[in-house]
């Protein structure tokens, strides 16, 4: 979004200082140029993305996973999502986490939206989709993966969003989308 008026927010890359290479993240320390001419540094993950994703069972039904996150100390509601492979198409990813993560599999997939989760320090790009036409199957989580498929109404999962029960950022921006866009319209004609 970057604009011919925003020359003077601008920061350039000095040197590129990868200072931990990861399985899923890296952590960077560049250095920078500011618009004013000053260096400074830069601390960032350096993250390849990933996906997210609503699956409807019908107009009222969602699947979420319910699984223990180390970083927060908690066991989480979450949309099925997971980041990107090396290379993988963004759709082959939704299919794939989907699938391992809820054991279904989808007729319809759509994109729903693209967001930063913390772009102060970490330029992951998170890709949210809608599915439906959903056809059971059995979980296959990852090896180290310890999680379960949730079937909860959608309203019940909003409601926990507003109380503050889910806090998992791709998951609120996900319903809360889901409930304002295009799909809340259909649901709120029946």
């Amino acid at each position: 979004m970057e604009k011919k008026s925003d020359k003077h927010l601008i920061e350039k890359l000095v040197r590129k200082n990868p200072v931990y290479r990861g399985n899923s993240v890296d952590f960077c320390v560049d250095e920078i140029l500011l618009p004013n001419g000053r260096k400074a540094v830069r601390e960032y993950l350096d993250h390849p993305g990933a996906v997210g994703v609503v699956p409807f069972l019908d107009e009222k039904t969602v699947v979420l996973v319910r699984q223990y996150r180390y970083p927060v100390g908690e066991v989480t509601l979450e949309l099925p999502a997971g980041k990107l492979d090396d290379g993988e198409n963004i759709l082959a990813c939704v299919k794939r986490e989907l699938h391992e993560e809820t054991g279904y599999t989808a007729k319809r997939i759509r994109p729903l939206l693209q967001y930063w989760p913390t772009p102060a320090f970490a330029n992951e790009v998170l890709h949210l989709f809608v599915a439906d036409g959903l056809t059971p199957g059995a979980l296959h989580p990852d090896e180290d993966e310890f999680i379960e498929a949730v079937k909860m109404p959608f309203q019940k999962a909003l409601d926990l969003v507003l109380k503050g029960k889910i806090k998992d950022s791709k998951t609120v921006i996900g319903l809360l989308a889901c409930a304002v866009g295009p799909r809340a319209s259909r649901r709120r004609a029946r």
